[in-house]
């Protein structure tokens, strides 16, 4: 696993709750906890420089190999919590994934290339940026990737066109379109249909006044 991918850890065992956690932050470290498999969640800090410096490396799919006091855990992470205004992260949750075990995540979809159909004067939509897979750990691809150069107008990539690994099983519906090219003209008419209709109205008085007139 790439040097990246690798975290050092240490147990957090005491000084819970959100004073705990300021703590823990004042302390250039970050709260975490590892859950899944076992029974009992794991409560951690990380080093927030090497956390943030690697973060850029790390996505739900990226498998990370977490070192707690020399005992090792390979996870993925699921989430994490961030103070924008301060550029700090709060809190991260990771999921412990077992070798050997079927795992199911979602996965993204990145799509590469230059839809022919531009060029004819359409335009280009992904619809659908991922998708939920089911494979072991050891299969999990970062992403599923298609190369869209020969969509062409009025034509619509499903996901049943996508090339997906051998080992990996789609749970999605794969009649659903990732990607379409469509006329400017379509395209202006799906944006009217979609427009909010204006609604006048009219209080009691004022009907009995229209009626009248």
């Amino acid at each position: 696993m790439s040097e990246k991918r690798n975290l050092s850890a240490k147990e957090r065992t005491t000084d819970f709750g959100s004073s705990g956690a300021r703590r823990v932050l004042r302390g250039k470290r970050i709260p975490a906890v590892i859950y899944g498999n076992k029974k009992n969640s794991v409560h951690i800090t990380l080093d927030a420089q090497e956390f943030t410096n690697k973060l850029r490396h790390f996505s739900e799919t990226a498998l990370l190999n977490i070192d707690v006091d020399g005992k090792k855990y390979e996870c993925l992470m699921k989430d994490y919590q961030e103070n924008l205004m301060r550029g700090e992260i709060k809190h991260v949750d990771f999921y412990e994934v077992t070798r050997g075990h079927v795992l199911r995540t979602k996965v993204s979809i990145t799509l590469t290339g230059s839809a022919k159909g531009t060029r004819e004067g359409g335009v280009f939509e992904q619809v659908l940026y991922e998708v939920e897979i089911e494979c072991l750990p050891k299969d999990l691809p970062e992403s599923i990737t298609a190369d869209v150069s020969k969509l062409g107008l009025h034509e619509v990539l499903h996901l049943r066109d996508l090339v997906i690994p051998a080992k990996v099983k789609v749970l999605d519906d794969l009649s659903q379109a990732v990607a379409t090219v469509k006329t400017l003209k379509a395209e202006a008419v799906k944006a009217e249909v979609e427009a909010p209709v204006a609604v006048e109205v009219v209080a009691p008085a004022e009907k009995e006044d229209k009626a009248k007139k």
